[in-house]
């Protein structure tokens, strides 16, 4: 199997032996291990006709070191290309990087002649896997070295002339923009123009300023050494987004008044924290209460802040107070609860019925509550005082977006109380900056062009073919219109106020992929120094562009995945899911800020007042009369894109697809996945087949949403080829053969690949599909096709069994403590009962009461509680240690006390119990919770499996000190 965490995936290598009458090639014993013949037709070209090298995605991948760095990207931001501008669902890059190696690169395999034995193979896969180990390293992003290794493998597996990467779904750019890194020609495409100009200003206009320095004034002298890459620009957007923000200073810098503080001094205000209001339907009140979800300001230990209300002549007023004796509870905090508000002045409930039709009137208001400001190492948090809240109430600004909202959209919450066009998403003020930002946009690429003009074009820019002063100063409005953009997602009235220990600051409107109402809103400083302001946003972008590869040329379009050409191409993208993202309604809350600076840019790509909806690939019912309707026109395009990829795309290289939705039905058959049903349907009627699947990490490491939730922690990659020619029919039975003969080993190596058991069943299709869709044909019993539905559900069930199987690696209390649970959890039952299955079991009663895995009192038995485990185990004085009892300890240490601790667990446990089959268990009981919908054990055994890679290494780098020092002291070195 190799070094731990490299997956070997090979189901289109060879048809299970169980499975002999449609059998045209087997496994034989050889050499080393188990030497696998391949298939007819596992070795063809478009149809089969044509021997083509299997690429490395088709065998194996070092799994677990890319899902490593695809999970901890999540936590970088400093130079990160997402901090270039928003877009929702990015996958990672380190994920992006490797797959595309891994699509390019050829296994070993496809080379007899230089490996002619497995051994010989199994040695040059892990060459290349260090490769793709050291490629996927956030530090090695543009490490050149690394680089050049990589691409050198690239070019030598494409004969020295690598194909063009396309990703016709391209929304975010990390799939073209890694394609790029990787020295390939990267073509992007996109109906949306948000997505579009990301793509533009990841990947297309870099490498046209590449090398050459910046344009403001005396910024090309601060640095010494020239400007490589695309640093010449960034250094632009940094001075230029500088010179934007001073200007705006300079012309309402007025209406952002600093804030007096108790001693007299003054701070920058952070925000002002205004409240919804809506008047009390209460006649004997009457006031104008305030909707507040939360009173809390800030939650730092000894530097608490709250808002205290107060009702004076019939207004309400409020102060800070600061005594934890007095703070919010949680049953008291805020006024808006799920189904209504309370009144502070006289406790009248308030429905949101009545909330939403003021809104719809227009008779909702703001108030100011609180000011945060800037102080040292605290925040500072001031009673509203002065004109401050007039300084807010600003005519409205001419030109604002007068734009409709969707009457109903995916993600939209807030038409229901009056919001119903884009400009009443801000308050004035946030409006009055947000037009002036946009108008300094036109002024900066003004100033950029005279600029250009003032330096001699021999010196600075003659080795580009684009020395256009106007090109450059388009380039760089693109980039000043993103800061615009950026500034609305935090100048919004959406925007709540974090009063989380370690944060105290402004969020940003799109913390979910939705525009939902938001009571109590955080209006940010944009000409300030915390989070949300201009000046910030500059750095984050020019950061951003500092970091990228900067070439070759790449293309960015706008075109429909439908009906778009795909000739000489190769295909890696990561398509729509349903409706899990409603990209062009979402978009539409840049789209209107950045259409007004460049639709005289890019007229093309601005050219309408909203982003295009009619052709957007997304099942949303509001546009197509009901929920049916809007599947039907998904799945009709989504199968029509695949059959274009298939028919015009590069034979001689895999397709790869990443799925990541979660829509499941139960049906005669067993639960199938609906979501995974028709994306392989389109591509199987299209004539493809699944070579290869990778259940790629794409969220935290311990995160587990709900069980209901539509998203996965990871995304299924899929590698896909033309069917060949040469595929046979098999019947029913003969595919029920084949699966339970080769899922059990294709589930071993998910769980090696330490797939979260969040994601194992949903991992767990791809290897079945890929048994299904070697077969040209699966006849059911009475003569007609399978269709995937079927085996969807058939691969669940098998799935269900092999699970089950696993039992036999386990010790006899285990399996009678796994019997048990299964039955009542933690929950007692009849002794009587208990003694019959431990006879059953081979074991007894009073052993498992010994073990301490159970206990039985009066009549009743149940097992120990994780919570009720002792703190002091230690397996060595343990003479009965089950893998039940060590699977419990270790997830509850790894809850309570960290990795570092449980690891120290797992050190004393190795030799006493089977440590594999201690991860075996966990994803057991997570199947066992998962039915039975206990979804906090369930997310304890979750964490324990994702976590397992890092107690491994925490673990074993404390035996190399041992090792290397002789005597250790294991305990207080972790």
């Amino acid at each position: 199997m190799g070094r731990f965490g490299s997956v070997w995936r090979r189901t289109e290598d060879f048809i299970a032996v169980a499975d002999r009458k449609q059998t045209v090639s087997e496994a034989v014993r050889g050499g080393g291990g188990i030497v696998l013949t391949p298939r007819v037709g596992s070795g063809g070209g478009r149809m089969g006709e044509q021997p083509y090298k299997r690429k490395l995605i088709e065998v194996a991948l070092p799994l677990e070191d890319i899902n490593r760095e695809a999970a901890r990207e999540k936590s970088i931001r400093h130079g990160h290309p997402s901090t270039l501008h928003l877009w929702w669902a990015r996958r990672p890059l380190a994920a992006a990087r490797a797959v595309l190696f891994a699509q390019l690169v050829d296994d070993p395999s496809a080379h007899p002649d230089q490996f002619p034995t497995a051994e010989a193979q199994q040695a040059e896969r892990e060459r290349l896997f260090d490769i793709i180990r050291d490629l996927v390293k956030w530090e090695n992003s543009n490490d050149e070295r690394v680089l050049a290794k990589a691409r050198a493998e690239i070019w030598k597996s494409c004969d020295g002339n690598p194909p063009p990467i396309l990703d016709p779904f391209a929304g975010g750019g990390t799939i073209p923009l890694e394609a790029q890194r990787l020295g390939l020609e990267a073509h992007a495409s996109d109906l949306n123009p948000v997505a579009v100009l990301i793509n533009k200003a990841l990947i297309e206009i870099p490498p046209k300023w590449a090398g050459m320095p910046p344009v403001f004034p005396g910024a090309a002298e601060s640095k010494l050494g020239g400007w490589p890459g695309a640093t010449g620009l960034a250094e632009d957007v940094r001075r230029y987004g500088q010179w934007m923000r001073d200007e705006a200073e300079k012309r309402i810098g007025h209406l952002y008044p600093k804030a007096k503080l108790p001693d007299g001094s003054e701070a920058t205000v952070i925000a002002w924290i205004w409240a919804r209001t809506v008047k009390c339907p209460n006649p004997a009140c009457g006031i104008m209460m305030p909707l507040v979800r939360s009173w809390w300001l800030g939650k730092k230990k000894g530097k608490e802040a709250y808002v205290v209300p107060s009702v004076v002549n019939g207004r309400v007023e409020f102060s800070i107070g600061h005594d934890v004796r007095q703070a919010p509870t949680k049953e008291k905090d805020g006024t808006v609860r799920r189904t209504g508000a309370v009144c502070i002045g006289c406790s009248t409930s308030v429905p949101l019925a009545f909330i939403r039709d003021e809104g719809k009137a227009g008779r909702i208001g703001t108030q100011l509550m609180a000011i945060a400001a800037e102080g040292v190492r605290r925040r500072h948090y001031i009673a509203p005082y002065g004109d401050h809240a007039a300084m807010a109430d600003v005519p409205m600004p001419s030109g604002v977006p007068d734009t409709d909202l969707p009457k109903q959209g995916l993600g939209f919450r807030v038409q229901a109380y009056g919001m119903k066009r884009h400009y009443q998403l801000f308050t004035k003020r946030q409006l009055l900056v947000l037009n002036l930002f946009s108008e300094l946009v036109v002024e900066m690429r003004e100033k950029v062009l005279r600029d250009f003009e003032e330096i001699e074009t021999s010196n600075a820019f003659s080795n580009s073919s684009y020395a256009s002063g106007e090109e450059y100063a388009k380039s760089l409005a693109v980039y000043g219109a993103f800061l615009v953009s950026r500034l609305a997602d935090r100048s919004a009235s959406l925007v709540p106020w974090d009063p989380g220990p370690t944060k105290e600051t402004p969020s940003h409107v799109f913390t979910r992929q939705a525009i939902s109402m938001l009571w109590d809103f955080a209006e940010t400083n944009p000409l300030g120094t915390s989070a949300g302001n201009f000046s910030d946003g500059a750095v984050l972008v020019a950061n951003a562009i500092h970091r990228l590869p900067a070439g070759p040329l790449a293309y960015a379009s706008q075109e429909n995945a439908t009906n778009r050409q795909y000739s000489g191409l190769v295909v890696t993208t990561d398509p729509p899911y349903y409706d899990n993202v409603g990209y062009a309604d979402l978009s539409d809350f840049f789209y209107v800020w950045l259409r007004r600076p460049l639709a005289s840019v890019m007229p093309q790509l601005f050219g309408t007042l909203l982003t295009p909806k009619v052709d957007e690939l997304i099942a949303d019912p509001s546009r197509h009369g009901d929920d049916a309707a809007a599947a039907e026109w998904f799945e009709r395009g989504f199968q029509s894109v695949f059959a274009q990829i298939g028919r015009q795309s590069l034979p001689n290289f895999p397709a790869c697809v990443y799925y990541a939705f979660k829509q499941s039905e139960n049906g005669a058959d067993g639960e199938a996945s609906t979501g995974w049903e028709k994306l392989l349907e389109g591509m199987l009627q299209a004539g493809w087949s699944v070579t290869g699947t990778w259940p790629v990490r794409t969220e935290w490491g311990n995160r587990m949403r709900s069980f209901e939730s539509n998203a996965l922690a990871s995304s299924v990659v899929l590698a896909c080829r033309r069917k060949s020619s040469a595929a046979t029919a098999i019947d029913r039975n003969g595919l029920v053969s084949a699966l339970r003969a080769e899922l059990p080993v294709a589930l071993r190596e998910l769980q090696q690949g330490n797939v979260a058991p969040v994601d194992l069943a949903q991992a767990a299709i791809g290897p079945g599909m890929a048994v299904f869709s070697r077969y040209q044909r699966v006849a059911e019993q009475d003569g007609s096709t399978m269709s995937v539905r079927t085996a969807l559900a058939l691969i669940n069930r098998v799935l269900a069994d092999v699970l089950s199987e696993q039992e036999g690696d386990f010790d006899l209390d285990t399996r009678w403590c796994l019997k048990w649970f299964e039955a009542r959890g933690f929950d007692e039952g009849p002794s009587g009962e208990a003694e019959t299955l431990a006879r059953a079991m081979n074991t007894s009663l009073a052993g498992l009461e010994r073990a301490r895995v159970a206990r039985a009192r009066a009549g009743k038995t149940v097992l120990v509680a994780p919570d009720e485990l002792s703190d002091r185990y230690e397996p060595d004085r343990d003479d009965r240690a089950s893998v039940w009892e060590a699977a419990l300890h270790l997830s509850r240490r790894l809850e309570e006390q960290g990795v570092d601790s449980a690891a120290t667990l797992m050190a004393k446990l190795d030799g006493r119990v089977d440590l594999d089959a201690v991860k075996e268990l966990a994803y057991l009981l997570y199947s066992i919770c998962e039915r039975r919908k206990w979804s906090q054990t369930a997310l304890r055994f979750n964490s324990l499996v994702t976590s397992w890679p890092d107690l491994v290494a925490t673990k074993d780098r404390a035996w190399g000190a041992t090792n290397a020092q002789g005597t250790f002291d294991f305990e207080g070195t972790l």
